[in-house]
């Protein structure tokens, strides 16, 4: 009695499918709560803004020296009250280094370019600024508008290190991204009205 039997022109499913079945929406949900458990466990922190307020998910898995040195400068309270001093529309916006009269803050030393052509400069990610040397990141980092792949790391270059995306309050970017900007100090592209960075400061682990 190999074959199943045929009752109204339906045909029973087998143990064996049901088996199967059962098998690969078990396998599927642990997977789920352990990218879930993932996430949760990755650091967080907010941005409050004169914009508004958005969070930033980081990624040490991917880029451990960034975060880290990211979170170091979070932790002393180094962003507080340091603006976005560089806004280009369909392209980022650039923050992290300076004060609301154009002047940089001192940093602590440069760290190693941790860009890596798996983790792409995509809309709402957050990556390292730095200058023509790819080893000379500090503080600055930029927030991507759209998709930039020129920025990515590969065998032409050594690219900009993504460390993390903006997990909420992406309309806050996309919000300073339509600000005026003109010159100012030597600098390009800087808003004409500060685009304040009020505070930095992580999410406790426990918090949802």
């Amino acid at each position: 009695m190999a074959s199943l039997l045929v009752k109204n022109g339906v045909k029973p499913i087998s143990f064996v499918t049901q088996f199967f079945a059962a098998l690969v929406l078990l396998l599927a949900g642990l997977a789920s709560q352990a990218a879930s458990a993932d996430t949760d466990a990755l650091p967080r922190v907010t941005v409050d803004t004169n914009h508004g307020e958005f969070e930033l998910t980081l990624r040490p898995d991917v880029a451990p020296e960034t975060v880290a040195n990211f979170l170091a400068y979070v932790d002393e309270g180094f962003y507080d009250d340091t603006i976005f001093h560089r806004v280009i529309p369909g392209f980022m916006v650039q923050g992290g280094g300076f004060n609301d009269m154009m002047r940089q803050k001192p940093t602590r030393s440069a760290i190693r370019n941790e860009g890596s052509p798996t983790v792409k400069n995509l809309r709402g990610s957050i990556a390292m600024a730095r200058t023509n040397n790819p080893h000379s990141a500090t503080s600055q980092f930029f927030i991507n508008l759209v998709d930039n792949p020129h920025l990515n790391a590969s065998g032409r270059g050594a690219g900009y290190a993504v460390f993390g995306k903006v997990t909420s309050g992406m309309g806050v970017i996309d919000s300073i991204a339509q600000v005026a900007t003109g010159q100012q100090a030597g600098h390009a592209n800087v808003p004409v009205q500060p685009v304040r960075i009020l505070t930095v400061r992580r999410v406790a682990a426990d918090t949802e």
